[in-house]
Parts: structure tokens; C-alpha cells; sequence
């Protein structure tokens, strides 16, 4: 019963902690014979030291998608491009949640809501879980450079542990595992 209830556990913290990545349908893509793309933007330069999240993401997701990319057999080249790929990233943001349900039921603009009894108790649980729902969201996009039509997009996104202290290398693992696992959808260059 112990082992059972440790096993449980270590599941359900692996769980919690892992990355979820929702691909889109692969059909247009496939479809557009790809082989060759570019990068919509250029990468971000640092040139002040910030310690902004987006700019320690940017380098890693740059080169997990080209690593990815080219393991798939496309190439990076700007001039005969036949698609383009971006990226958005959004810290703090719950897909589908309201804002008000984003931060656990606490809203920060004030407002009365009647039959609720909102005892102290129930207030600390708001604010305890509402610190789980904090999430660092990527979504990668392909358009096709002739169209500008989107043809394939994927979003990943991971809870973050600890937004106040952030854990670069913890970053890059996940980010190249969500990419991993997003890029598996895609076809092989040159093949419908």
C-alpha cells in the first residue's frame, strides 16, 4: 500500500509538472509540398542585459525548432523560403480561462456578487491555487510565404513553478521536449 501510494504521488507530481502540447491538423502543410523556410523575425538582441523571459526564450526556441525542423529534412533558407515560422509567447496567460477564473476567483477590479459568503479560509485557497495557474504559453505558427495563410500551428504550454525565480535550465528541458513532441505530427520534407 505504501509503494502504491508513493507511485500515485510521484505520477501525480510528474503530471503537474509536465508540458502539454496541442498540435494542429497537419493537412494544409502537408499539402504545400514544403522544403524550405525562414524565420518571420529576426532574434531578439539583448543588447541591455534584460532578464526578461522572452529574451532567455528566444535563443532556445529558435534552435530547438531549427534542430527539429531539420531533422525532418527541412532547410533554412531565407531566399527560396516557402513558408515562415513565428513564434508567440505569453506568460501568465490561461487559454480558454476567463480572467476573472485565471486568478482563482479574485478579481482585481472590485465588484459584489450576491448569495456568496466568502469566509478567510476560502480566500487563501483562491490565492494558494490561484499561483498554479500562472503558465508560460508558446505558440509556433508556419505560413506560407506566397499565401501568408497559416498552415500549421502548435501550443505548448507548461505550469510555472516559480515565476519569481527563473530556472533557465528547467526552461530549455521542457521547451526542447515540447518541440520534440509538438514537431512528431509533421510530415518529412518533400512528402504528402
Amino acid at each position: 500500500m505504501r509503494i502504491l501510494s508513493s507511485l500515485l504521488l510521484l505520477l501525480a507530481v510528474t503530471a503537474c509538472s509536465s508540458i502539454e502540447t496541442r498540435p494542429g491538423e497537419t493537412v494544409a502543410f502537408a499539402a504545400g509540398d514544403y522544403k524550405y523556410y525562414r524565420w518571420r523575425s529576426q532574434p531578439l538582441v539583448n543588447s541591455r542585459q534584460s532578464g526578461d523571459v522572452l529574451y532567455l526564450i528566444d535563443p532556445i526556441v529558435r534552435r530547438e525548432v531549427n534542430a527539429a525542423l531539420n531533422n525532418l529534412g527541412y532547410v533554412e533558407d531565407p531566399a527560396q523560403a516557402q513558408f515562415s515560422v513565428d513564434y508567440l509567447q505569453a506568460l501568465g496567460l490561461r487559454e480558454g480561462v476567463k480572467s476573472q477564473d485565471a486568478s482563482g476567483g479574485i478579481d482585481p477590479i472590485p465588484s459584489a456578487r450576491p448569495n456568496r459568503l466568502v469566509n478567510q479560509a476560502m480566500v487563501d485557497n483562491a490565492n494558494a491555487l490561484a499561483g498554479l495557474q500562472t503558465t508560460n504559453n508558446i505558440a509556433i505558427q508556419f505560413n506560407d510565404t506566397a499565401t501568408q495563410q497559416e498552415v500549421w500551428q502548435v501550443v505548448m504550454t507548461s505550469i510555472v513553478e516559480n515565476s519569481n525565480e527563473i530556472d533557465v535550465d528547467a526552461m530549455e528541458r521542457k521547451i526542447t521536449k515540447a518541440v520534440s513532441q509538438a514537431f512528431r505530427v509533421l510530415p518529412r520534407a518533400g512528402q504528402e
